[in-house]
């Protein structure tokens, strides 16, 4: 059985991105008095470690830690003189897709995940620091994030609309009848 702060680090790190304090008061099972007892200690547990957890009044993220930044912008730029790989290229492309209405255009993390059947998250961030994909918070639910081509990925794919995409209408509509099942 994993200790209180322990469990609030594996969901952030599974996370991938912040966590309401709420939820993960929910999640837990704790009360907020208790949650703000085990983020105290795990932060202090982390003191000296590669990442760190940054706070807001209500979310709180895993990071990298401050001291690390030289290596990470290494890395970063080493991520980013790299071909995109096949996750990448697989994330791109349910995103060129867009399996989002069109009123609500854009792919949720969640509809990729499910199409993908693997967590998108690394690819998400790849294509993100690279200019690929924009994120914009859904209308629906604020909760969530709508990704979207750029002008850049457009260039990158060479073509000038997501409609130039082999067979887009009929994929598009295919994906949108799929997610609309399962949603049902």
């Amino acid at each position: 059985m994993l200790t209180p702060p322990s469990a609030i680090e594996a969901l952030l790190f599974a996370s991938g991105e912040p966590l309401e304090k709420k939820q993960l008061a929910k999640l837990l099972g704790i009360k907020d008095t208790e949650l703000k007892i085990a983020l105290k200690a795990l932060i202090q547990q982390l003191e000296g470690h590669g990442v760190s957890v940054v706070e807001t009044a209500n979310e709180i993220e895993m990071r990298t830690a401050p001291e690390a930044s030289t290596l990470v912008k290494k890395l970063r730029e080493s991520e980013l003189s790299r071909d995109l790989g096949k996750a990448s290229m697989e994330t791109l492309a349910v995103i060129a897709y867009e399996t989002g209405l069109p009123a609500q255009a854009g792919t949720t993390r969640g509809e990729i995940d499910w199409v993908r059947g693997v967590n998108s998250s690394a690819s998400l961030r790849t294509l993100l620091m690279r200019g690929l994909i924009e994120g914009r918070e859904d209308e629906n639910d604020k909760r969530r994030i709508r990704y979207s081509l750029t002008t850049e990925a457009l260039a990158y794919l060479g073509i000038s609309s997501s409609s130039d995409l082999p067979r887009h209408a009929e994929l598009s509509a295919v994906a949108r009848d799929i997610i609309k099942e399962e949603s049902i």
